[in-house]
């Protein structure tokens, strides 16, 4: 008699895919290097490609100095407007600090304010200091 971990076994899907020759070829010969069925070969590619794309994103985000973009919430928050951060940009454009209204030229270094469901706008744009200020301001 089959327990429910069994049944839950049997319900496993197919998946059918076209794959070029010379693939095919390549899959059959790892298979048999490694002594396994092709359909084992790619059900363990596939379980492992997603957590090593996951880990791929995240070393090259903390290596180019960003954080990696979190999972977006299964509902989106209701958005009153309010910048909940800011993140870090290259302009390519001139821009003015929304605060002070410094001159940041094409090139350079700003910030720009986020909402709970995306860019607050162009009017939320700060300097450096600007935004170093706001920190200090929430402390």
């Amino acid at each position: 008699m089959l327990n429910d971990n069994d049944k839950k076994d049997k319900k496993e899907r197919v998946i059918h895919t076209r794959v070029s020759e010379g693939l095919d070829e390549e899959l059959k010969d790892r298979a048999a290097q490694l002594g396994t069925s092709v359909s084992n070969l790619v059900r363990n590619v596939l379980l492992n490609t997603f957590g090593l794309v996951e880990t791929v994103i995240a070393d090259t985000a903390k290596a180019a100095g960003v954080a990696p973009r979190p999972k977006p919430p299964k509902k989106a928050a209701a958005d009153d407007g309010t910048v909940i951060g800011y993140q870090t940009l290259t302009l390519n454009v001139n821009a003015l600090c929304s605060k002070c209204n410094a001159i940041l030229a094409k090139g350079s270094e700003a910030h720009i304010g986020i909402t709970a469901t995306g860019v607050a706008g162009a009017d939320s744009i700060l300097c450096g200091a600007c935004v170093g200020k706001v920190a200090d301001d929430d402390q």
